[in-house]
């Protein structure tokens, strides 16, 4: 096992060396040899801190540990390596060294939802591993605005999983331990966490890999019938079939006040009742989202009228109201689901719809002629993520 020098301690700890010899002093750090700390000892000045940080006293800790209430001792198990030490350059240096500017390098530790760095702080070692993805993209002429969100989007994506994660293991670990009256000696529960980490983080790598696959097949499907269709070997629907996104507003802010037990409740809800209405026009849902279901029609006009029926059904139920997006053209069949710029384009316009509001393209509306349906002209609207503007209608009943 690698040790580090007392000097090497405090800096890759980002403690004073005086910190760390009252630390040894106080019995919370106590390394096998002097001057020679493991890295489980720097992971344990870094818990240290942030308890010092928190307000609890160090001497009562130390205490603490003395008596044996208290042992820092899983933090040697492997599980525990992902508690980072400070990498030796700060970074200015590593924008200095690698012509990222500073802004977008910053966006590392801010996606991670700390504050923003200063030039001369040091990035963590975790931080620095994310440095090489930045590069090769800046490198590449990729937009700034473009890495910055996909690095903001890579940390609140982590940051919602690693939350409910914490929730789980509070809950199913140590209050289920506590309960049963077992020890608060390793309050890290290095043996359960050893175990259970790696599968974790395979299940998490293999859903990562499943989604990769899924939208960069969609991507690849739109690319090929863009193509195509320049080369005039894609052929145009004359009566293209809908794509409908329905969304529930409200979903999120649902979830956070009153829990995930009810969020479900809702969605199982309106699962049904928009199950039945899709049906009955002849279309079908394809997948739930968690706060919205993706249909498919054949004819547009049935998907409007379905729409509309949905949302005054949910109306009715005293369930919360909904927005709905259609897009008309063609689209790309594959195991169960739905690709191309359809697809995406009927998303981006339920996004955009208000709640209680059916939104449809020009081509949707143009399909509905004589089904008994009025659209109103919004006019071309810009979509987040669709080139070019889109001219929108909003569908109502006759």
């Amino acid at each position: 096992m690698a040790t580090y020098t007392r000097l090497e301690t405090a800096e890759r700890a980002g403690v004073d060396p005086d910190y760390l010899d009252r630390l040894v002093e106080l019995g919370i750090i106590a390394p096998s040899e002097p001057d020679a700390f493991s890295p489980g000892d720097i992971r344990r000045v870094l818990m240290t801190r942030s308890v010092d940080e928190s307000g609890i006293s160090l001497d009562g800790l130390a205490a603490a540990i003395r008596d044996g209430s208290i042992s820092m001792a899983f933090l040697d198990a492997p599980a525990y390596e992902r508690f980072a030490a400070l990498a030796p350059e700060t970074f200015l240096q590593v924008a200095d060294r690698t012509g990222i500017p500073l802004e977008l390098l910053s966006c590392i530790r801010e996606s991670i939802g700390m504050a923003s760095p200063s030039p001369d702080d040091r990035l963590r070692e975790d931080e620095m591993a994310v440095v090489p993805f930045l590069e090769l993209q800046f490198a590449e002429g990729f937009s700034p605005a473009a890495i910055d969100r996909l690095i903001r989007v890579y940390g609140d994506s982590t940051r919602r999983i690693t939350e409910e994660e914490g929730a789980w293991w509070q809950a199913e670990v140590v209050d289920r331990a506590l309960g049963a009256g077992q020890g608060s000696e390793d309050l890290g529960w290095a043996a359960m966490a050893n175990r259970t980490t790696p599968l974790a983080e395979q299940s998490v790598l293999a859903l990562y890999h499943a989604q990769q696959a899924r939208a960069w097949t969609a991507n690849l499907i739109t690319t090929f019938e863009d193509v195509l269709a320049k080369a005039g070997l894609h052929s145009r629907l004359d009566r293209p079939p809908a794509v409908c996104f329905l969304d529930i507003t409200g979903y999120t802010r649902l979830t956070q006040e009153r829990g995930d037990a009810a969020a479900a409740d809702l969605a199982a809800a309106v699962a049904r009742m928009v199950r039945r209405s899709s049906i009955d026009h002849g279309g079908k849902p394809i997948k739930w989202l968690g706060d919205g279901v993706m249909f498919y029609f054949r004819e547009p006009a049935s998907g409007v009228a379905s729409a509309l029926e949905m949302l005054d059904g949910l109306a009715a139920a005293g369930l919360p109201p909904a927005h709905v997006g259609l897009h008309a053209g063609p689209v790309i069949f594959q195991e169960g689901d739905y690709f191309g710029a359809t697809v995406n384009v009927s998303a981006r316009i339920a996004d955009y719809a208000r709640p209680g509001e059916v939104l449809v393209s020009r081509e949707v509306a143009g399909a509905s002629n004589g089904a008994g349906i009025v659209f109103d002209e919004i006019g071309p609207v810009e979509l987040k993520g669709v080139s070019g503007s889109v001219d929108l209608l909003r569908a109502r009943r006759a």
